[in-house]
């Protein structure tokens, strides 16, 4: 038999077929000894072969070729990855510049990510109803910045339902990963978008302004307008794994192109001289939070490592 995951609890996994009958299914042994140095060797979104137990249970043992895949870092296990979700159309990040506030590091590097496994990703700006006119302006400059080098970006609020059609219209017939820290309302928002859902949600620590896992394995969802969304566990830090830092470059949009007219084909952009990307920051082309985000990635020693 065949279907797709659609949940991932560790131990067991659920998988749907073509016909929607679920089953419970464990892996078969051998893919925890393939040399797959990963936390969880089958993810959301993959294609599976399984074979029917007397207990109507199901043993996985053939993992269908990944039209794509997304990883980071094992939070417990720093050498190993955690496969985030695979054989998806694009990634949504979410984000927020107020309780809690996202990082621009962490955003840039999810985004490097995506780039690096040819992702198509948008990026939505949430809890729009929390920022006043400071906060305001700081997001059109966001937003200004991620479509100049061509990422979709949406303002978006459960609150006052702000961009919900618009993020319907993202969403139809498509398979999108939602993403994003802890906190940041991606439950909310994804039960203001479909609310027959009713996924589980929780409050920000007032204390300390970050959040709580309310969803606790990753999980595929059908729209009822079309299309589905796998939506994760929130996450405090992005590990990036998989990347040659000689590359990383290629992964950040306007280097890739701006870096052409560096006077060496081997730029790395760090203290050459003659940098078309240093350049370009001084003359406003490249947004001083990229090159800051391209440094911190630049000089992560893990980058070095072979996490595969």
């Amino acid at each position: 038999m065949k279907g797709v995951v659609i949940k991932s609890t560790g131990s067991w996994l659920t998988v749907k077929t073509a016909e929607n009958v679920i089953y419970n299914c464990r892996i078969k042994g051998k893919f925890r000894i393939q040399g797959i140095k990963s936390t969880n060797p089958i993810a959301v979104g993959d294609l599976v072969a399984f074979d029917l137990e007397e207990d109507d249970s199901g043993t996985i043992h053939t993992l269908e070729e990944r039209k794509n895949y997304i990883i980071r870092k094992s939070t417990k296990l720093s050498k190993q990855t955690h496969i985030i979700a695979a054989n998806m159309d694009q990634a949504a990040i979410i984000v927020s510049v107020a309780n809690p506030r996202t990082p621009l590091g962490f955003i840039d590097r999810f985004l490097a990510t995506a780039e690096a496994y040819r992702i198509p990703s948008i990026v939505i700006f949430n809890k729009v109803d929390l920022c006043d006119d400071e906060l305001a302006e700081e997001l059109d400059y966001l937003k200004a910045v991620y479509e100049s080098l061509g990422y979709q970006c949406l303002f978006t609020s459960a609150i006052n339902n702000a961009g919900i059609e618009e993020s319907k219209g993202l969403f139809k017939d498509k398979v999108t990963l939602i993403s994003g820290q802890s906190g940041v309302g991606k439950s909310t928002l994804i039960n203001a978008i479909e609310p027959c859902l009713e996924l589980k949600t929780n409050e920000v620590s007032e204390s300390n302004e970050k959040g709580k896992h309310t969803t606790t394995f990753a999980e595929m969802f059908e729209f009822s307008f079309g299309g589905s969304v796998i939506d994760t566990p929130g996450i405090r830090s992005f590990g990036v794994v998989d990347f040659d830092k000689h590359e990383l470059s290629h992964f950040f949009r306007e280097f890739f192109v701006i870096g052409k007219d560096c006077k060496f084909s081997d730029c790395h952009h760090i203290n050459e001289p003659h940098c078309a990307v240093k350049k370009g920051i001084e003359n406003g082309e490249i947004a001083e939070s990229r090159y800051t985000s391209y440094w911190n990635l630049y000089i992560d020693e893990d980058l070095e490592k072979d996490y595969k």
